[in-house]
């Protein structure tokens, strides 16, 4: 694997490069006509501009990709994470070209895209699961015949969603009405594709989720588990490794199921199984993401595992060690997003005029902007991530805070002020937060 194309933008292309220059992998990074004036253009061996700033012309655009690996003679994709990243298609075409798809197969892209089809799958397997339709809901008639079955709330999802789009909660019929149609419309405006299924919707869950490495020769390794249950609209904005406040039976448990399903379905490269713990405790399985999330700083600061480093090692072939790594300490992710949490977290966009970035022990920041740097409306809001490691939660929560001071970006509104007030709340401090806790701070 001599040159990587970099198939994303943002700051996950800062952290590919970096892993590739220190593997002594060249690089190619595609661009919009958006992104033309990013720093981290200049940090690639080579860059092509391959669109106008519409993601569905330029990073979603997969014969572009293709063309611009082709043409610069890249070897390997680096999808990233969100746009291509789990789409069987860009798989198949590299496959096709005989091209490296950092990532997992296309066939396997294709059975874990299917949300319907994986939790088919847990369930031969075994593994607890959240009752709901099974496979595609054809019609609103259908929908009411399963909402009156498995009962109310319901949450309807985008078949071949994520990241926190596609979906709504219907509490009464007259919602499920009005809801169905709308988040078909949105499934097919963010994936192409408009089928939708339903699950009996859990009110104010832990969400918790289990990374995992696999190679091509059936080694799979657990590299520990992570807590994300503090999120705005289906959407993560803080993490942390290990998850607290969890009994080491029901650790061992996630890790045993999540293995258990990793395994049957082949999975190569990195997988995170991802579950909902209720409030009585028990816990389900939601979906399986079969690319680099984008919370796993939290992992490398507890493991020391360079995680792009891994995946593109077992693309080139190499076997794993399936042995757990010791986990050190904890560590906690803010993402700092260009949004204004006290308009319903409408993005915000403009130039960045200035912006300090906190320091010292422990400390870890990905991020892609810079002074005099253009924030976009086109794009995911998230512009910065910090990372706290300490030996202790307690120890990481307190650098966060530091960290969060220290943080200063002047020209656009972010949320920084909303992860203030969380890592102050009792709740999380505590190690009970869930899906929940934003939406009631903010109604407060």
């Amino acid at each position: 694997m001599k040159r990587i194309l970099i198939a994303n933008r943002g700051e996950v292309v800062l952290r590919v490069l970096r892993t590739a220059k220190e593997m002594g992998i060249e690089t190619v990074v595609v661009y919009s006509e958006a992104d033309k004036n990013m720093e981290y253009l200049g940090y690639a061996d080579d860059r092509v501009q391959i669109g106008p700033a519409q993601p569905s012309q330029s990073y979603l655009n997969i014969e572009a990709i293709i063309s611009a690996a082709t043409t610069w003679k890249a070897n390997a994709i680096h999808p990233g994470y969100g746009f291509l990243s789990e789409n069987p298609a860009l798989a198949l075409r590299c496959e096709e070209n005989a091209i490296a798809f950092i990532g997992p197969s296309s066939a396997t892209l294709r059975t874990i895209g299917n949300k319907s089809r994986t939790k088919d799958v847990a369930k031969s397997l075994g593994i607890p699961t959240i009752p709901g339709s099974n496979g595609v809901v054809t019609d609103i008639t259908h929908a009411m015949a399963i909402a009156r079955e498995i009962g109310l709330p319901i949450m309807l999802k985008s078949l071949y969603g994520g990241g926190g789009r596609g979906m709504k909660v219907s509490y009464d019929e007259n919602q499920l009405r009005s809801h169905f149609a709308s988040v078909s419309s949105e499934a097919n405006a963010a994936f192409g594709r408009p089928e939708v299924y339903m699950e009996h919707h859990i009110s104010s869950p832990r969400h918790l989720e289990v990374q995992l490495l696999a190679d091509e020769y059936g080694n799979i390794k657990v590299l520990g588990d992570r807590e994300c249950s503090i999120q705005r609209r289906h959407q993560k904005i803080i993490e942390e490794a290990p998850i607290p406040n969890i009994e080491e039976h029901v650790r061992k448990s996630l890790w045993t199921w999540s293995k258990t399903i990793i395994e049957a379905i082949g999975l190569k490269g990195l997988g995170t199984v991802e579950f909902l713990m209720d409030q009585q405790g028990d816990i389900f399985f939601l979906e399986i993401n079969g690319r680099l999330q984008v919370e796993h700083p939290v992992t490398e600061m507890v493991t020391g595992i360079d995680m792009v480093r891994e995946q593109i090692m077992v693309t080139a072939g190499s076997r794993i060690s399936p042995e757990v790594p010791n986990i050190l300490g904890n560590a906690i992710e803010c993402r700092l997003n260009a949004e204004d949490p006290t308009r319903n977290f409408m993005p915000t966009s403009g130039v960045v005029s200035r912006m300090n970035m906190p320091g010292g022990p422990g400390v870890r920041v990905d991020t892609h902007i810079f002074p005099g740097c253009d924030i976009s409306p086109y794009y995911d809001p998230l512009i910065v991530k910090l990372i706290a490691h300490n030996g202790s939660r307690n120890g990481a929560l307190k650098r966060m805070s530091r960290m969060l001071d220290e943080t200063a970006i002047k020209g656009i509104t972010t949320n920084k002020d909303l992860l203030i007030q969380l890592l102050k709340n009792k709740q999380f401090l505590e190690g009970n937060g869930d899906t929940s806790l934003v939406k009631k701070l903010l109604n407060k």
